[in-house]
């Protein structure tokens, strides 16, 4: 009885302390599932301040930030242009913006005003930076401004694929992330829309009507419907000037006046070249002056025949920094306008840009020259052409999809796969052309693409030193010297080209062979993908044999 009478108090203590406890965990599980009713901090969830706007492209919140001024609100330019609207050209050295219309070009400062009279530009220490009106109205884009509020915020959408679009069926809160804990940013009420960006199991990411991204119940929403946004922009036409049949092109390199003289026996070494591109022109200064080697009568013997003449210009000249020449707007306009002069008086047909061994720094720059030059062109019915390296990481900024809007032509320099000063092997293989051909058909259109081969090769000296060197050699020259030298010929079908070497007193010398056979299999990659031609480096380097391979006039 006693014993009984002792367990009372222990039995009590076990209670008290499960209460405890259940009473401890239940208070865990109400915090836990009741909903938090703190309030987002906006500014910080933005990231602005002052009068910095919060930017979102296609509801993502972007790391750049716009301003407003003057009661608008500014875009910066870097953001512009790599992720909206690349054709914004701000031109540091004058202070000016250059935008370049298929017809016309139109420049900007900082006293340039809008319709509402304020500037259309703000410039100061933070950089460059546009109205969001004026990229508007070049852009296709939709633009969302809560930019007269106190956190300020813009919606940019250039996105035109099918939005999820929902309508609020209870009131509920939007929360930074998924989950009742997390804070409230802003709230829905019944019979308002949301644009569902994400679902998740219970909870959907949306974009408010108040201009808010964050995660609801999606027991609040009902159900989702699909809307696909009409544009009413209306993009510029780029017209373009064709040869409307295959082009073979040829290039006859000279270097004085002279070498115009040459023309005649080597344009009646060929057969199907229907384009000359005479290396007339080279820049020679920083200011857009250049040497010219242009002659009337070289022009009117071509045309004679048929041919039609695509003045060359280069940028080979020691003398001549591309970003330095181009970066300058009034230099741009002063060769443009020199080049066009040059056209109305040797009556041209076309101008070929040769522009190479340019930095990245420099590419903005010269893509802004094509797009202004490509307007003279157009409007005059010339062609404009522009020579480029085969597609690799290190030349991206050549802009080839820029390029095959605005230009004419996009020629592929389809060689110098290895080159002097680099190690020995094949000119253009085939597999180099080839690859050459897919990567810039996947920026060109195939109406605007012509391939480079080469009408040389190099024999190449691995010296007993381990040095390489490598001597140019044309087709013609180089099968008289494996000839003369009895140099056994292999065919490297993985290469497609033919293969020999010679061990001589400097070294082994190895030649990899451009021939009839090498070249009717670039030729068949030309066919094979629709280019729109040929283009033949250089003019008097091939046996008169191998335009039978070349011309794309043959049945």
């Amino acid at each position: 009885m006693q014993m009984k009478k002792k367990s009372v108090p222990v039995l009590a203590a076990l209670g008290l302390i499960m209460l405890v406890t259940a009473g401890f965990f239940g208070v865990q599980l109400l915090e836990r599932y009741i909903p938090s009713k703190e309030q987002a901090d906006i500014a910080e969830l933005l990231g602005v301040k002052g009068d910095e706007v919060a930017l979102y492209l296609n509801e993502d919140l972007q790391e750049a930030k716009g301003l407003y001024l003057q009661g608008q609100t500014y875009l910066p330019i870097e953001l512009v242009n790599d992720m909206l609207n690349e054709r914004f050209y701000w031109d540091s050295n004058e202070n000016l913006l250059v935008y370049a219309l298929p017809d016309s070009i139109v420049y900007a400062d900082h006293s340039t005003v809008g319709d509402s009279g304020k500037p259309l530009i703000w410039v100061d220490e933070k950089g460059v930076y546009l109205s969001i009106g004026l990229v508007a109205n070049y852009t296709d884009i939709r633009v969302t401004a809560y930019d007269s509020v106190q956190n300020k915020r813009v919606f940019i959408n250039n996105s035109w694929d099918a939005q999820q679009k929902a309508l609020v069926s209870e009131k509920g809160n939007v929360r930074v992330k998924g989950g009742v804990k997390s804070p409230i940013v802003t709230w829905v009420s019944p019979g308002s829309q949301v644009t569902v960006l994400e679902s998740m199991k219970r909870w959907d990411k949306v974009r408010t009507e108040d201009g808010f991204v964050g995660y609801v119940e999606r027991k609040q929403l009902g159900d989702v419907t699909s809307e696909v946004p009409v544009s009413t922009f209306v993009k510029p036409v780029y017209t373009s000037v064709s040869m409307n049949e295959p082009v073979c092109l040829a290039w006859h390199q000279m270097t004085n006046l002279e070498g115009n003289g040459t023309f005649d026996n080597l344009i009646a070494n060929t057969k199907g070249v229907n384009v000359i591109s005479p290396t007339w022109y080279e820049l020679t200064d920083n200011e857009g002056n250049f040497r010219s080697l242009a002659q009337e009568d070289y022009v009117k013997k071509a045309h004679d025949k048929g041919l039609k003449v695509w003045a060359l210009i280069n940028n080979f000249s020691s003398d001549v920094n591309t970003e330095v020449l181009m970066s300058k707007t009034s230099t741009r306009r002063k060769l443009i306008e020199a080049l066009m002069s040059e056209v109305d008086r040797y009556g041209l047909d076309g101008i070929n840009l040769d522009f190479e061994g340019i930095k990245e720094e420099a590419g903005v720059h010269y893509i802004q020259f094509i797009r202004e030059l490509s307007i003279p062109c157009r409007k005059k019915g010339i062609v404009l052409s522009v020579d480029n390296y085969v597609p690799a990481p290190g030349n991206h900024f050549y802009n080839r999809k820029e390029q095959g809007i605005v230009a004419d032509y996009v020629i592929i320099m389809g060689y110098d796969e290895h080159y002097a000063g680099g190690d020995a092997g094949s000119v253009a293989s085939i597999n180099y052309v080839e690859n050459g051909i897919k990567d810039t058909l996947a920026q060109v259109p195939k109406e605007k693409v012509i391939n480079g081969i080469p009408l040389y090769t190099r024999v190449w000296t691995e010296g007993p030193d381990g040095k390489v060197a490598s001597s140019a050699m044309g087709i013609a020259r180089a099968k008289e010297w494996a000839s003369e030298n009895q140099v056994e010929l292999y065919w490297q079908g993985e290469l497609g080209q033919y293969y020999g070497e010679l061990q001589t007193e400097e070294g082994l010398k190895k030649l990899w062979l451009e021939e009839e056979r090498s070249i009717g299999l670039k030729m068949d990659l030309i066919k094979q993908y629709g280019l729109a031609g040929v283009a033949c480096w250089k003019l008097g380097f091939e046996p008169s044999d191998l335009w039978d391979e070349i011309r794309l006039d043959k049945k």
